[in-house]
């Protein structure tokens, strides 16, 4: 039987990181609650043994289910039924059969009856869910709009909302609109109090709304009049069972069909606020956009594993020329980069889940009691790294996601051009990884900051004073080389950016790459030394992709002209046919 968990020994390793005990420490507050449930742990080891069961359960329902159905429900798609959306049979099946596992709920607290597994465990279902079917990766994994809930809404709302959706009600945040895509700040979906109705009601239009029918919505919307910009938004939770909105159409996509894309028309719809009025966009929406840009991260990864493996697979089977194709180097030398970035990105992934972990729990716990000056250090820190490490992880996986995606279609040549293989739906499914939840460019932006200011030079130091097997020695050199050229490159564009502005925003991308490869090079060659068997091979194949990326980086940074900003800038002046 097909298992997404057991045939992924590097899913698997995950659990044997050093910070998994601290993980496991806050999230269990000390295993308070084992004599309040009888399926809550009752040491650390009990807590891994229960992780291990059910990411086990959670890998087969993906094996044998999601990844069965994926076909059928790109083929057949979500339709408008009565204002509402209808899933694919497929996609039907996939949700009984998550429910049935009893995978609803998993970060949720045991009183609002989930199971309180670690982000981390979620992240790995996401992964998995995502190889199997990349769509349904956005039915299910959107539940992760109950954690804002959870950390922002009243205990009304949490008791009212939590326990439906750990017993699987699906979810949507609806933030964009036809008006206001990236630029969010620009909602305008008005939210007014009726006191008649002694509720909030919303009025107006939302599209692109991914599982926009979902039964739990968070909003953004206008409440303040007269207000044009972020300072006038809330956020509201809104209720499906209440009516007042109607699904007016599900785009027709290039890929991630099964995933119902909305049009969606609010006509005084009633909804909840949630914490404070003016604090939409600020605070809760930025919360809610790291938590989905990090459940993008893990359906990338999936995709690319995905990806990975077809070609795989397809590469050992197939014959030309007397032998199996995997033997001709071009396409071995594809194929194990391919594997260096899937092993590089999941390597981010599961980096940046953990420091997003800690951060949260030391939140959830900062609600419940005062946290010590160490504790309260050890918040600011992740804090720090968790957001700067969302939108890296964000911007390498759903890249590697579009280019694994486009090897593999290589490796299968005509084949993979064809529906009769998966590799065409991968593909499709893995172009709007790079856009929608902010595209690379907008990851760019939110990671600039963290390079020029010191946050990633200061981790990428830490890495650098751990400790490393010999054979990973000539990789933490030249990993070490890059970081001073990094130097050099921060220095050469803020020095520059003074003299012409603009000039660091030309060269963001370039700087913000080199600190990924920088970075996904330390946590490989780490890797590599606590089981060298899996992952020395590829530490050392991707230190030799990345090398090439550094130095066209490095070359194009300090050599260019501050007269480079007018250059490029005279493509706005072009007028388009």
């Amino acid at each position: 039987m097909a298992n997404f968990f057991s045939d992924n020994k590097d899913i698997q390793l995950q659990f044997d990181h050093p910070l998994m005990r601290r993980i496991v420490e806050l999230r269990e507050r000390g295993f308070a609650e084992k004599e309040l449930y009888d399926y809550a742990p009752q040491d650390y080891d009990d807590a891994l043994d229960s992780y291990r069961r059910v990411m086990e359960l959670a890998g087969e329902v993906c094996g044998e289910t999601v990844a069965a159905n994926a076909e059928s429900v790109d083929h057949e798609g979500p339709r408008v039924v009565n204002d509402r959306v209808e899933y694919a049979a497929g996609t039907k099946a996939n949700l009984a059969a998550i429910h049935a596992a009893g995978l609803d709920g998993m970060t949720l607290p045991r009183r609002f009856d989930g199971l309180n597994f670690p982000l981390l465990t979620f992240i790995m279902a996401n992964e998995m869910i995502a190889r199997g079917d990349a769509g349904f990766q956005n039915i299910w994994g959107l539940q992760d709009c109950a954690e804002t809930l959870n950390e922002f809404g009243s205990e009304e709302q949490k008791q009212k909302f939590l326990p439906w959706v750990s017993a699987g009600a699906t979810c949507a945040m609806a933030l964009t609109e036809p008006d206001a895509g990236s630029d969010l700040g620009a909602v305008m979906l008005k939210a007014t109090w009726s006191e008649e109705r002694g509720t909030w009601l919303l009025n107006g239009v939302k599209r692109f709304i991914t599982n926009g029918d979902g039964e739990v919505s968070l909003v953004l919307a206008r409440t303040e009049e007269g207000t044009t910009d972020a300072r006038g938004l809330s956020m509201f939770v809104y209720d499906k069972r209440d009516g007042g909105v109607k699904v007016r159409r599900i785009e027709n996509k290039l890929g991630i069909k099964g995933s119902p894309t909305c049009e969606l028309v609010y006509t005084d719809a009633p909804a909840s606020l949630v914490g404070d009025r003016r604090m939409g966009l600020i605070k809760y929406v930025m919360s809610l956009m790291n938590a989905a840009r990090l459940g993008i991260g893990a359906q990338s990864v999936g995709t690319c594993e995905a990806a990975y493996r077809e070609a795989l697979k397809y590469a050992h089977e197939r014959r030309q020329f007397g032998k199996a194709i995997i033997e001709f180097p071009a396409v071995s030398e594809l194929l194990s980069v391919m594997k260096a970035k899937v092993t590089g990105a999941r390597a981010l992934l599961y980096e940046t889940a953990r420091f997003v972990e800690i951060y949260k729990m030391l939140t959830h716990i900062s609600h419940e009691r005062s946290l010590t000056p160490e504790e309260r250090q050890e918040m600011k820190h992740y804090t720090r790294l968790a957001d700067g490490f969302t939108p890296l992880v964000k911007l390498f996986s759903s890249e590697y996601a579009n280019q694994l995606g486009y090897d593999a279609i290589q490796v299968l040549g005509g084949s993979g051009f064809m529906k009769d293989y998966p590799c065409e739906r991968i593909y499709r499914d893995a172009r709007i990884m790079s856009i929608y939840e902010g595209t690379s460019q907008l990851q760019v932006v939110a990671a600039i900051n963290g390079v020029t200011k010191g946050t990633f030079l200061e981790q990428i130091e830490a890495y650098a004073a751990e400790s490393y097997a010999e054979a990973m020695q000539p990789v933490v050199a030249r990993l070490k080389a890059w970081t001073e050229q990094l130097r050099e490159m921060v220095a050469r564009v803020e020095a520059a950016d003074k003299e012409c502005a603009g000039f660091k925003d030309l060269h963001a991308r370039r700087l913000v790459e080199t600190v990924g490869y920088i970075i996904i090079g330390y946590l490989l060659a780490r890797e590599a030394t606590a089981h060298p068997e899996e992952y020395a091979v590829s530490a050392r194949i991707w230190c030799r992709h990345a090398e090439g990326k550094v130095a066209e980086a490095y070359g194009l940074t300090m050599s260019s002209p501050v007269e480079d900003v007018a250059l490029f800038r005279t493509i706005e002046n072009e007028q388009a046919c």
